[in-house]
């Protein structure tokens, strides 16, 4: 054998090595929103840090302001991971975002509704046709709205939206220039315990109100490191579960929001993640669909194609 093609083989038997083995990922960027109780804490306390360390991965954490703008991060390559509601992967997809599920929050639809005014008029969501209804355009509450809208008897388009993220939002309300604001936890709990604004309709019987998990397609091949990731967000799941008050007064330091409105907040959510269910792969079709007939969104899209299923559940 010539060194020439002994060169050959030796390149050709790294390759593997390099290009399809195990996770080889060096890097996991991950987005983040300060009202997530779970990244943050898992953020705070270095532990995801310190496990993948052990592995050469190096975690860099970036806050978005609400869930549309952290997978359209996701969708141009600045983050690989991040969690958001059930309305801004349909969003994403249907732009073609390069996304991919691969794991769920158990639903929590107490945790999101329409808010208007203590002393507004408007006493039921009928009440708002014709009004301007502020929210963050592509969020969980997006659907919210819409269904609610629906359940009325009145049509998207009796209402002006008012697209505007959560702090430009509450602003607005505040200040009366919208009439009402739909919104989630926990700026729904503060909006309720610092001003006074009333629930005119949450989500209960209406919506799922999940929180979904999402890579970067091309990340899926790194399942060492998504494994890690999973563990570390169920062992927060327990800690939020068991310790409400404990874990609202840590969250209030970092994120600077009211103990109470965030013990509020954790009372009303369920902390249970795990991999997409074929109903829960349905329910986000069901979006999907509505937003489509409602041309929010321009193309019918396919769920189950952008859904990560373990090949030890198919």
């Amino acid at each position: 054998m010539t060194k020439i093609v002994k060169k050959i083989f030796a390149v050709l038997a790294i390759i593997p090595v390099l290009g399809f083995g195990a996770s080889k990922a060096e890097q996991l960027r991950i987005g983040y929103q300060k009202s997530d109780p779970g990244f943050v804490l898992i953020k705070d306390s270095g532990a995801l840090e310190k496990r993948l360390e052990s592995i050469g991965v190096k975690v860099s954490w970036i806050e978005f302001p609400a869930g549309p703008q952290l997978l359209e991060g996701l969708n141009v390559g600045s983050i690989d991971l991040g969690t958001v509601g059930e309305t801004p992967p349909i969003f994403a997809q249907a732009a073609n975002a390069k996304i991919k599920y691969i794991a769920y929050k158990t639903g929590f639809p107490k945790s999101e509704a329409i808010l208007v005014q203590k002393d507004s008029p408007i006493k039921t969501v009928a009440d708002l046709k014709g009004k301007k209804v502020a929210l963050n355009k592509g969020s969980n509450v997006h659907y919210l709205l819409v269904k609610a809208l629906e359940e009325a008897g009145l049509k998207y388009s009796d209402i002006q939206p008012i697209f505007l993220p959560p702090a430009d939002a509450r602003a607005a309300f505040e200040k009366g220039s919208v009439d009402a604001w739909v919104i989630w936890d926990p700026f729904f709990a503060a909006a309720e315990l610092k001003i006074g604004a009333k629930n005119l309709k949450d989500g209960v019987n209406l919506v799922n109100n999940y929180q979904f998990y999402l890579v970067e397609e091309s990340y899926i091949k790194n399942k060492e490191v998504l494994d890690i990731v999973l563990e570390e967000i169920k062992k927060v799941d327990e800690y939020l579960t068991k310790e409400p008050l404990k874990t609202a007064e840590t969250l209030s330091k970092v994120n600077g929001l009211e103990v109470d409105a965030l013990e509020l907040s954790h009372k009303r959510a369920v902390f249970q993640t795990q991999y997409l269910t074929p109903k829960v792969v349905k329910d986000q079709q069901e979006i999907a669909n509505t937003f489509y007939d409602l041309k929010l969104i321009p193309k019918k899209l396919d769920i189950k194609s952008v859904v990560w299923i373990p090949e030890n559940s198919k």
